[in-house]
């Protein structure tokens, strides 16, 4: 028996976990988070349901991370809480995670392993082996699982590049040689799965990035994704090439290239690198910085630069600005509002709009083909993506070749599993999302997610009223306080009704009615909302605070 249970990351984009489980042994590909949606108001991020893993815990043989972007390690220092496991990932990967199980107090109990392509890792029932990939972050592998039923190969996120400015390129031989071994099914990221061709290289993108910044006469700024390790090299070489001084500002861009530097992976010349104090004791056109903000986070140094609150970078006429990342869906808004404020300050600015400065990380549809042609599956799994990307990447496997009935098509919480006459979705399991609200994790649900939308949208009522114990007369009060709902000064008359209404339902609960307190306050709730409505179309939340004296 083998079964695989993704646990999130299909049918959404985020929260990719997936469980590999035999008879006696379980382990888990992936632990990542995602960030909020609109309506998810004041939630930091969310992590998938590890209830499974959780149930299983006493199976559980390991965690493998296939590389470094929070959607797929986001989520580790909760799962770690459940099950302190052995965690394996490749140098830079790991790297990244100290950082963040230090922020959480569990680095000194967590049991780190380095892993390598092309080595081979036994755990429990399974031997792993690492694949290379490339990816917009370097030390990306895919996994190639043997298992008591056979070879399972896992993409991971990848693109296939023959050009690659980091020497990491996809292994296509590797994942050839599985194939030729024969692989049971192949489970390959979707992500890209609507774009038609190939992925341009990085090399193109490198050398649009020259050509905008030799028309420079001011500093260069660029923001993208802190993780982007092979641009920020990039980046490096053209400050170098311009006889510039390079800069990082933003705490996880800093982190990221600290890590990266220590390892080998972006290689500075002496003296080029400076701080951000540093920056006035050079010529504009001398000064590259390197930070974070591309997608328009509101308290990244961007952002602060833009709003002209930052404490060294002050936006001159000269600038040019350049966002070399896309523009992950949700975050439009806020990405074309710095845009709009670093143009008011006088800057160029660079985006993927206008100008081919970023590549996709994520294979197109011609690269997707070509992993499918290699590795040859007896059945294939989409996995990495929204529905549309799956119901898409099925199709393009049957143009492929793979026979529809041999096409898995699964969601999170199902269970796909395989014995010796196949493989088939035979059951689900609960799973979700878990929100993440400052220290609470999962105490945020639906009722509370709804007060908060209607707390956002038509504000708060508050009631204050005293009673005498005795005799029941009103003693102080009623005072009405809003918040979030009419500014006061402006809308006297409406507050000065609700009191009468107010006073009016006091008088219809008689002072010998049983809990009379609790009759109050309920019919306050109800006729006051309705009488906000019937004025103004809007519904507060109505919360009376009643006391007797």
């Amino acid at each position: 028996m083998l079964k695989i249970i993704p646990l999130g990351g299909l049918g959404e984009i985020g929260l990719n976990m997936m469980v590999i489980e035999s008879e006696d042994w379980l382990f888990v590909i992936d632990a990542g988070l995602m960030f909020p949606e609109d309506y998810m108001l004041g939630i930091d991020f969310v992590i998938p349901d590890m209830d499974y893993v959780r149930q299983k815990k006493s199976k559980v043989a390991g965690i493998i991370l296939t590389h470094a972007h929070e959607d797929h390690i986001g989520a580790l220092p909760f799962l770690l809480q459940e099950v302190n496991v052995p965690v394996f990932g490749t140098p830079f990967t790991l790297g990244v995670v100290r950082h963040k199980l230090e922020e959480h107090g569990l680095l000194s109990s967590a049991s780190l392993h380095e892993i390598f392509p092309r080595e081979k890792l036994r755990i429990g029932d399974f031997e792993i082996e690492f694949i290379r990939v490339s990816h917009s972050v370097v030390d990306g592998v895919g996994l190639s699982i043997r298992t008591p039923l056979g070879l399972i190969v896992h993409t991971g996120d990848f693109k296939i590049n023959h050009i690659a400015t980091d020497g990491m390129m996809t292994d296509v031989n590797k994942f050839a040689q599985c194939g030729e071994e024969g692989v049971l099914a192949l489970l390959s990221d979707s992500t890209n799965v609507e774009k038609e061709g190939y992925t341009i290289s990085d090399k193109e993108i490198g050398e649009t990035l020259s050509k905008i910044t030799a028309g420079s006469r001011g500093r260069i700024i660029v923001a993208l994704f802190a993780s982007n390790i092979a641009r920020i090299q990039q980046i490096v070489d053209i400050a170098k090439e311009r006889g510039s001084k390079v800069i990082f500002n933003g705490k996880s861009i800093e982190i990221s290239v600290n890590i990266a530097k220590s390892l080998g992976y972006i290689r500075i010349p002496e003296n080029m690198e400076i701080n951000i104090d540093q920056v006035k004791d050079f010529p504009d056109h001398e000064i590259v910085i390197i930070t974070t903000g591309s997608q328009g986070e509101p308290m990244s140094a961007l952002a602060r630069m833009a709003s002209g609150t930052h404490k060294q970078i002050k936006i001159k006429e000269e600038d040019t600005v350049i966002l070399s990342s896309k523009f992950i869906p949700g975050n439009e808004k806020a990405i074309a509002n710095i845009i709009n404020k670093l143009y008011k300050q006088g800057a160029d600015v660079i985006y993927e709009k206008i100008s081919a400065i970023h590549v996709s990380g994520h294979a197109f549809r011609e690269e997707l083909k070509l992993m499918i042609n290699l590795t040859k599956p007896k059945y294939f799994i989409p996995v990495h993506g929204e529905y549309r990307h799956l119901i898409l990447h099925k199709r393009l496997a049957e143009q492929v070749g793979i026979p529809k009935e041999r096409i898995l098509l699964v969601e999170n919480g199902q269970v796909l599993e395989f014995d010796k006459d196949g493989g088939k979705v035979t059951e689900s399991i609960a799973t979700g999302r878990v929100l993440i609200d400052g220290k609470g994790i999962g105490d945020v649900g639906r009722i509370v997610l709804k007060e908060r939308r209607i707390l956002s949208e038509d504000g708060l009522v508050v009631v204050n009223m005293a009673f005498d114990k005795e005799t029941g007369v009103v003693v102080y009060g009623p005072e009405i306080v809003s918040l979030g709902f009419v500014f006061e000064t402006e809308a006297g008359h409406l507050l000065e009704d609700a009191k009468r209404v107010i006073l009016e339902v006091v008088e219809d609960v008689g002072f010998d009615s049983s809990d009379r307190i609790d009759n109050i306050r309920s019919k306050l709730q109800t006729v006051l909302r309705k009488y906000f409505y019937f004025a103004i179309k809007r519904r507060p939340v109505i919360l009376p605070f009643i006391l007797e004296m």
